[in-house]
């Protein structure tokens, strides 16, 4: 069996994990922390085009 690991800091993931997408990618994270912390990570910057088509708010 392949051990899964946390996309975000590489930790073993003991039971069904989170799935969260970055960069039209799924990849699967141990807890809410880390797959806040992606999202925040991989948020488009000031005047970026997101890809839901929504344009991110500058400020």
């Amino acid at each position: 069996m392949t051990e899964r690991t946390c996309a975000a800091c590489d930790c073993r993931i003991e039971g069904p994990g989170i799935e969260v997408t970055v960069g039209g990618k799924a990849v699967e994270v141990c807890c809410d922390d880390c797959a806040r912390a992606l999202n925040e990570a991989h948020a488009p910057g000031p005047g970026m085009q997101r890809a839901d088509g929504m344009r991110a708010l500058d400020g």
